[in-house]
Protein backbone atom coordinates (compact mmCIF):
# COMPACT_ATOMS: atom_id res chain seq x y z
CA UNK A 1 0.00 0.00 0.00
CA UNK A 2 1.06 3.28 -0.76
CA UNK A 3 0.94 5.94 2.00
CA UNK A 4 1.77 8.90 -0.30
CA UNK A 5 5.16 11.49 -0.11
CA UNK A 6 6.09 13.37 2.49
CA UNK A 7 8.36 16.18 2.34
CA UNK A 8 9.89 15.26 6.07
CA UNK A 9 9.59 12.11 7.68
CA UNK A 10 10.61 11.96 11.17
CA UNK A 11 11.29 8.35 12.50
CA UNK A 12 10.88 7.54 16.28
CA UNK A 13 8.20 9.14 18.89
CA UNK A 14 10.49 9.64 21.69
CA UNK A 15 10.95 13.04 23.20
CA UNK A 16 14.06 14.10 20.47
CA UNK A 17 11.90 12.36 18.04
CA UNK A 18 8.41 14.47 19.07
CA UNK A 19 10.65 17.49 19.58
CA UNK A 20 12.13 17.43 15.78
CA UNK A 21 8.69 17.00 14.22
CA UNK A 22 7.17 19.70 16.12
CA UNK A 23 10.26 22.02 15.39
CA UNK A 24 10.24 20.71 11.44
CA UNK A 25 6.44 21.75 11.60
CA UNK A 26 7.63 25.54 12.77
CA UNK A 27 10.46 25.87 10.49
CA UNK A 28 8.44 24.37 6.98
CA UNK A 29 5.07 25.77 7.43
CA UNK A 30 3.64 24.67 4.07
CA UNK A 31 5.66 21.28 4.38
CA UNK A 32 3.72 17.75 4.64
CA UNK A 33 5.01 15.96 7.59
CA UNK A 34 5.32 12.82 9.65
CA UNK A 35 6.27 11.21 12.70
CA UNK A 36 6.23 7.71 12.79
CA UNK A 37 7.06 4.92 15.36
CA UNK A 38 6.80 1.49 15.83
CA UNK A 39 4.86 1.38 19.13
CA UNK A 40 1.15 2.62 19.99
CA UNK A 41 1.78 5.28 21.63
CA UNK A 42 4.80 7.77 21.88
CA UNK A 43 7.49 7.70 24.78
CA UNK A 44 7.61 3.77 24.96
CA UNK A 45 11.08 3.09 25.42
CA UNK A 46 14.15 5.71 27.06
CA UNK A 47 11.67 8.59 27.57
CA UNK A 48 9.83 6.44 29.43
CA UNK A 49 11.61 4.66 31.01
CA UNK A 50 14.29 7.29 33.64
CA UNK A 51 14.30 9.28 36.75
CA UNK A 52 12.66 12.44 35.25
CA UNK A 53 15.63 14.37 35.94
CA UNK A 54 16.12 17.86 34.08
CA UNK A 55 19.95 18.17 34.38
CA UNK A 56 22.14 20.81 34.68
CA UNK A 57 24.70 20.04 32.52
CA UNK A 58 27.58 19.96 35.12
CA UNK A 59 28.68 16.42 34.36
CA UNK A 60 30.06 16.86 30.95
CA UNK A 61 33.29 18.17 29.05
CA UNK A 62 33.45 21.39 28.48
CA UNK A 63 33.09 22.26 24.92
CA UNK A 64 30.68 19.46 24.09
CA UNK A 65 27.46 18.99 22.61
CA UNK A 66 26.20 17.62 25.87
CA UNK A 67 27.37 20.67 27.82
CA UNK A 68 25.66 23.16 25.20
CA UNK A 69 22.77 22.03 24.71
CA UNK A 70 22.37 20.55 28.38
CA UNK A 71 22.45 24.00 29.36
CA UNK A 72 20.34 25.67 27.40
CA UNK A 73 18.01 22.60 27.36
CA UNK A 74 17.09 23.17 30.64
CA UNK A 75 15.87 26.65 30.66
CA UNK A 76 13.60 25.82 27.42
CA UNK A 77 12.36 22.63 29.36
CA UNK A 78 11.80 25.33 31.83
CA UNK A 79 9.82 27.69 29.35
CA UNK A 80 7.70 25.18 27.93
CA UNK A 81 6.20 23.38 30.96
CA UNK A 82 5.16 27.02 32.20
CA UNK A 83 3.93 27.22 28.35
CA UNK A 84 1.65 24.33 28.84
CA UNK A 85 0.89 24.69 32.37
CA UNK A 86 3.24 21.12 32.75
CA UNK A 87 4.50 19.83 35.82
CA UNK A 88 8.24 21.77 36.36
CA UNK A 89 9.91 21.46 40.36
CA UNK A 90 12.95 22.21 40.77
CA UNK A 91 14.47 21.11 43.65
CA UNK A 92 18.21 20.78 43.76
CA UNK A 93 20.70 18.43 43.25
CA UNK A 94 22.92 17.02 46.02
CA UNK A 95 26.33 15.51 44.81
CA UNK A 96 27.70 13.76 48.17
CA UNK A 97 31.32 11.96 48.44
CA UNK A 98 31.52 9.28 51.24
CA UNK A 99 35.33 9.11 51.02
CA UNK A 100 38.35 10.56 50.33
CA UNK A 101 38.89 9.84 46.54
CA UNK A 102 35.21 10.64 46.11
CA UNK A 103 36.03 14.30 47.98
CA UNK A 104 38.84 14.88 45.12
CA UNK A 105 36.54 13.84 42.08
CA UNK A 106 33.93 16.06 43.65
CA UNK A 107 36.44 19.28 43.67
CA UNK A 108 37.03 18.28 40.11
CA UNK A 109 33.72 17.89 38.95
CA UNK A 110 32.74 20.98 40.73
CA UNK A 111 35.15 22.75 38.65
CA UNK A 112 33.52 21.47 35.63
CA UNK A 113 30.72 22.82 36.66
CA UNK A 114 31.55 26.25 36.48
CA UNK A 115 33.47 25.80 33.76
CA UNK A 116 30.22 24.91 32.22
CA UNK A 117 28.30 27.99 33.82
CA UNK A 118 26.43 25.50 36.27
CA UNK A 119 25.32 27.24 39.49
CA UNK A 120 27.31 25.08 42.12
CA UNK A 121 27.68 25.98 45.96
CA UNK A 122 29.78 24.36 48.63
CA UNK A 123 28.12 22.65 51.72
CA UNK A 124 29.48 22.27 54.78
CA UNK A 125 29.23 19.33 56.64
CA UNK A 126 27.07 21.21 59.09
CA UNK A 127 24.84 22.85 55.59
CA UNK A 128 24.65 19.46 54.31
CA UNK A 129 23.12 17.87 57.99
CA UNK A 130 20.44 20.96 57.56
CA UNK A 131 19.16 20.66 54.59
CA UNK A 132 19.33 16.68 54.21
CA UNK A 133 19.53 15.41 57.41
CA UNK A 134 18.79 11.71 56.91
CA UNK A 135 21.99 12.31 54.71
CA UNK A 136 25.65 11.32 55.55
CA UNK A 137 29.43 12.12 53.68
CA UNK A 138 32.19 13.62 54.13
CA UNK A 139 31.67 16.38 51.56
CA UNK A 140 29.00 17.43 49.20
CA UNK A 141 27.81 20.34 46.87
CA UNK A 142 23.99 21.43 45.77
CA UNK A 143 23.03 22.39 42.29
CA UNK A 144 20.25 24.01 42.67
CA UNK A 145 19.01 24.67 39.55
CA UNK A 146 18.31 20.28 38.60
CA UNK A 147 14.49 19.93 38.71
CA UNK A 148 12.14 16.91 37.98
CA UNK A 149 9.02 16.45 35.27
CA UNK A 150 7.33 13.80 33.35
CA UNK A 151 9.13 13.28 30.60
CA UNK A 152 6.32 11.28 28.68
CA UNK A 153 3.57 13.81 29.56
CA UNK A 154 5.90 16.49 27.69
CA UNK A 155 6.79 14.12 24.80
CA UNK A 156 2.93 13.97 24.36
CA UNK A 157 2.32 17.99 25.02
CA UNK A 158 4.49 18.15 21.75
CA UNK A 159 3.34 15.77 19.92
CA UNK A 160 -0.28 17.36 20.26
CA UNK A 161 1.41 20.91 19.38
CA UNK A 162 2.44 19.22 15.87
CA UNK A 163 -0.25 17.56 15.43
CA UNK A 164 -1.81 21.24 15.92
CA UNK A 165 0.71 22.27 12.84
CA UNK A 166 -0.68 20.10 10.54
CA UNK A 167 1.24 17.15 11.06
CA UNK A 168 0.36 13.68 11.17
CA UNK A 169 1.68 10.88 13.33
CA UNK A 170 0.77 7.29 12.24
CA UNK A 171 1.89 4.79 15.57
CA UNK A 172 2.15 1.22 14.98
CA UNK A 173 4.43 1.41 12.31
CA UNK A 174 7.08 -0.49 12.21
CA UNK A 175 9.99 0.58 9.64
CA UNK A 176 11.32 -2.69 7.87
CA UNK A 177 13.52 -0.70 5.12
CA UNK A 178 14.50 2.06 3.32
CA UNK A 179 14.79 2.08 -0.60
CA UNK A 180 16.96 4.74 -2.22
CA UNK A 181 17.36 2.63 -5.40
CA UNK A 182 15.85 3.91 -8.94
CA UNK A 183 16.42 7.85 -7.72
CA UNK A 184 12.97 7.62 -5.33
CA UNK A 185 13.64 7.68 -1.67
CA UNK A 186 11.02 5.62 0.68
CA UNK A 187 10.28 3.80 3.69
CA UNK A 188 9.15 -0.05 3.65
CA UNK A 189 7.05 -0.35 6.59
CA UNK A 190 4.35 -3.51 7.36
CA UNK A 191 1.68 -0.74 6.88
CA UNK A 192 2.83 0.40 3.08
CA UNK A 193 5.62 2.58 1.21
CA UNK A 194 6.06 5.82 2.53
CA UNK A 195 8.05 8.71 -0.30
CA UNK A 196 9.95 11.47 1.57
CA UNK A 197 12.26 14.18 0.52
CA UNK A 198 14.21 14.04 3.80
CA UNK A 199 14.34 11.86 6.40
CA UNK A 200 15.30 12.33 10.22
CA UNK A 201 15.54 9.10 12.17
CA UNK A 202 15.56 9.53 16.50
CA UNK A 203 15.60 5.65 16.54
CA UNK A 204 17.43 5.16 19.75
CA UNK A 205 18.07 1.53 20.88
CA UNK A 206 17.81 1.20 16.96
CA UNK A 207 19.95 3.57 16.03
CA UNK A 208 22.56 1.92 14.64
CA UNK A 209 20.67 -0.96 12.61
CA UNK A 210 18.33 2.09 10.61
CA UNK A 211 21.70 4.21 9.47
CA UNK A 212 23.09 0.84 8.17
CA UNK A 213 19.12 0.07 6.92
CA UNK A 214 19.58 2.90 4.54
CA UNK A 215 22.89 1.64 3.21
CA UNK A 216 25.38 3.78 5.52
CA UNK A 217 28.92 2.59 6.31
CA UNK A 218 28.85 2.76 10.11
CA UNK A 219 31.82 0.77 12.53
CA UNK A 220 29.71 1.63 15.74
CA UNK A 221 26.88 -0.33 17.51
CA UNK A 222 24.56 0.09 20.06
CA UNK A 223 25.22 -1.55 23.49
CA UNK A 224 21.72 -1.52 25.32
CA UNK A 225 22.50 -1.02 29.79
CA UNK A 226 20.23 -1.66 31.98
CA UNK A 227 19.27 0.33 34.99
CA UNK A 228 17.27 -1.17 37.83
CA UNK A 229 14.71 1.28 39.62
CA UNK A 230 12.98 0.87 43.13
CA UNK A 231 10.73 2.77 44.32
CA UNK A 232 10.98 3.83 47.97
CA UNK A 233 7.51 3.07 50.41
CA UNK A 234 4.86 6.02 50.74
CA UNK A 235 6.15 6.33 54.81
CA UNK A 236 9.55 7.04 53.18
CA UNK A 237 8.10 9.78 50.48
CA UNK A 238 9.46 12.38 52.57
CA UNK A 239 13.14 11.13 53.33
CA UNK A 240 14.51 13.58 51.24
CA UNK A 241 14.18 16.60 49.46
CA UNK A 242 16.93 17.22 46.92
CA UNK A 243 17.77 14.35 44.77
CA UNK A 244 21.12 12.94 46.05
CA UNK A 245 23.36 11.70 43.58
CA UNK A 246 26.91 9.99 44.55
CA UNK A 247 30.42 11.32 42.78
CA UNK A 248 30.29 9.24 39.59
CA UNK A 249 32.89 7.18 38.27
CA UNK A 250 34.30 9.82 35.57
CA UNK A 251 36.03 7.31 33.36
CA UNK A 252 32.45 6.17 32.66
CA UNK A 253 29.23 7.79 31.33
CA UNK A 254 26.64 6.80 34.33
CA UNK A 255 26.00 8.65 36.95
CA UNK A 256 25.45 5.88 39.83
CA UNK A 257 22.64 4.89 41.60
CA UNK A 258 20.70 7.86 43.31
CA UNK A 259 17.48 8.96 45.28
CA UNK A 260 15.24 11.27 42.83
CA UNK A 261 12.10 12.76 44.66
CA UNK A 262 9.50 12.39 41.46
CA UNK A 263 6.87 14.50 39.97
CA UNK A 264 4.04 12.27 40.84
CA UNK A 265 5.21 13.13 45.02
CA UNK A 266 7.23 9.37 45.61
CA UNK A 267 11.28 8.54 45.96
CA UNK A 268 12.61 6.23 43.15
CA UNK A 269 16.46 4.36 43.61
CA UNK A 270 18.37 3.76 40.96
CA UNK A 271 19.96 3.10 38.38
CA UNK A 272 22.13 0.36 38.08
CA UNK A 273 24.12 -0.14 34.87
CA UNK A 274 24.54 -3.89 33.36
CA UNK A 275 24.84 -4.94 30.17
CA UNK A 276 21.12 -6.37 28.55
CA UNK A 277 20.90 -8.80 26.09
CA UNK A 278 18.16 -7.55 24.93
CA UNK A 279 17.51 -3.85 23.16
CA UNK A 280 13.77 -3.03 23.92
CA UNK A 281 12.71 -6.22 26.51
CA UNK A 282 13.10 -5.02 29.89
CA UNK A 283 12.48 -8.20 31.97
CA UNK A 284 15.40 -8.77 34.43
CA UNK A 285 15.95 -12.23 32.75
CA UNK A 286 14.77 -11.04 28.84
CA UNK A 287 17.02 -12.82 25.71
CA UNK A 288 17.04 -11.49 22.28
CA UNK A 289 19.68 -14.15 19.96
CA UNK A 290 19.52 -11.61 17.63
CA UNK A 291 20.16 -8.76 19.85
CA UNK A 292 23.24 -11.38 21.91
CA UNK A 293 24.63 -12.06 18.79
CA UNK A 294 25.04 -8.93 17.16
CA UNK A 295 26.91 -7.61 20.49
CA UNK A 296 28.98 -10.79 21.15
CA UNK A 297 30.35 -10.68 17.31
CA UNK A 298 31.61 -6.90 17.06
CA UNK A 299 34.80 -6.89 18.85
CA UNK A 300 34.32 -3.22 20.31
CA UNK A 301 32.22 -4.60 23.19
CA UNK A 302 34.86 -7.50 24.35
CA UNK A 303 37.33 -4.11 23.87
CA UNK A 304 34.97 -1.90 26.33
CA UNK A 305 34.23 -5.14 28.56
CA UNK A 306 38.24 -5.50 29.13
CA UNK A 307 38.64 -1.81 29.87
CA UNK A 308 36.20 -1.86 32.77
CA UNK A 309 36.32 -5.03 34.50
CA UNK A 310 35.86 -3.62 37.89
CA UNK A 311 33.09 -1.28 37.35
CA UNK A 312 31.17 -4.50 35.61
CA UNK A 313 31.27 -6.62 38.12
CA UNK A 314 30.55 -3.93 40.77
CA UNK A 315 27.12 -3.41 38.72
CA UNK A 316 26.34 -7.28 38.30
CA UNK A 317 26.30 -7.75 41.81
CA UNK A 318 24.34 -4.66 42.29
CA UNK A 319 22.12 -6.31 39.47
CA UNK A 320 22.04 -10.45 41.24
CA UNK A 321 22.02 -9.23 45.18
CA UNK A 322 19.61 -6.59 46.03
CA UNK A 323 21.80 -6.57 49.39
CA UNK A 324 24.58 -4.89 47.49
CA UNK A 325 22.51 -2.78 45.62
CA UNK A 326 21.49 -1.77 49.10
CA UNK A 327 24.72 -0.62 50.25
CA UNK A 328 25.47 1.45 47.64
CA UNK A 329 22.76 3.77 48.87
CA UNK A 330 23.68 3.13 52.08
CA UNK A 331 26.98 5.22 51.82
CA UNK A 332 24.92 8.07 51.39
CA UNK A 333 21.65 7.39 52.89
CA UNK A 334 22.12 4.90 55.78
CA UNK A 335 18.05 4.82 56.79
CA UNK A 336 17.13 2.91 53.41
CA UNK A 337 16.67 -0.52 54.20
CA UNK A 338 16.28 -3.92 52.01
CA UNK A 339 12.43 -3.61 52.85
CA UNK A 340 12.21 -0.38 51.54
CA UNK A 341 13.60 -1.25 48.08
CA UNK A 342 9.91 -1.87 45.99
CA UNK A 343 10.04 -3.11 42.60
CA UNK A 344 9.68 -0.57 39.81
CA UNK A 345 10.31 0.01 36.36
CA UNK A 346 13.93 -0.28 34.62
CA UNK A 347 15.20 1.20 31.35
CA UNK A 348 17.52 0.92 28.79
CA UNK A 349 20.36 3.72 27.77
CA UNK A 350 21.01 2.88 23.97
CA UNK A 351 24.90 3.48 23.93
CA UNK A 352 27.10 3.83 21.72
CA UNK A 353 30.00 1.85 21.46
CA UNK A 354 33.29 1.92 18.91
CA UNK A 355 35.10 -0.45 17.43
CA UNK A 356 38.28 0.22 19.49
CA UNK A 357 35.88 -0.08 22.80
CA UNK A 358 35.15 3.51 24.06
CA UNK A 359 32.03 4.41 25.21
CA UNK A 360 30.47 7.34 22.97
CA UNK A 361 30.24 10.60 25.59
CA UNK A 362 28.65 12.81 23.45
CA UNK A 363 25.70 13.36 21.33
CA UNK A 364 26.24 12.22 17.69
CA UNK A 365 24.78 13.06 14.51
CA UNK A 366 25.01 11.83 10.56
CA UNK A 367 23.97 13.49 7.58
CA UNK A 368 24.40 11.84 4.45
CA UNK A 369 21.96 12.28 0.97
CA UNK A 370 19.03 13.72 2.43
CA UNK A 371 19.10 12.12 5.70
CA UNK A 372 19.61 12.83 8.72
CA UNK A 373 20.64 10.44 11.74
CA UNK A 374 20.91 10.81 15.72
CA UNK A 375 23.13 7.89 16.52
CA UNK A 376 24.22 8.55 20.16
CA UNK A 377 21.63 10.22 22.39
CA UNK A 378 21.13 8.89 26.32
CA UNK A 379 21.03 11.57 28.98
CA UNK A 380 20.84 14.26 29.21
CA UNK A 381 19.11 13.90 25.71
CA UNK A 382 15.74 14.23 27.61
CA UNK A 383 16.50 17.73 28.94
CA UNK A 384 18.39 19.06 25.87
CA UNK A 385 15.53 17.72 23.02
CA UNK A 386 14.51 21.05 22.46
CA UNK A 387 18.09 22.59 21.31
CA UNK A 388 18.95 18.93 19.63
CA UNK A 389 15.55 19.39 17.81
CA UNK A 390 16.58 22.78 16.41
CA UNK A 391 20.34 21.86 15.63
CA UNK A 392 18.81 18.77 13.41
CA UNK A 393 16.12 20.66 11.60
CA UNK A 394 19.20 23.50 11.12
CA UNK A 395 21.02 20.07 9.68
CA UNK A 396 18.40 19.29 7.32
CA UNK A 397 17.14 22.99 6.25
CA UNK A 398 20.76 23.16 5.12
CA UNK A 399 20.87 20.68 3.14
Amino acid sequence: MDLGTYDYVVVGAGIVGAASALELSKQATKARILLIDKEDAPARHQTGRNSGVVHTGAYYTPGSKKAELCREGLLRTKHFCKVKGLKYETRGKLLVATNDQEKGRLSTLADRACQNSVTVQDLSLADLTTIEPNIAGCAAVRLPDTAIVDYPQITRALLEDFLANGGTFLPSTTLIDIDSRHGKTALITQRGMIGFEHLVVCGGLQSDRIIRMAGFACDVKVVPFRGEYYRLPERKSKLVKHLIYPVPDPNLPFLGIHLTPIIDGSITVGPNAIISLARERYSKVSFSSEDFREMALFAGFWRSLAKHPSAIANEIRSAVSKRYYLKQVQKYCPKVELRDLCHYVAGHRAQIVHPDGRLEDDFLFRSQDCMTFVLNAPSPAATSALPIAQEICEKVMNR
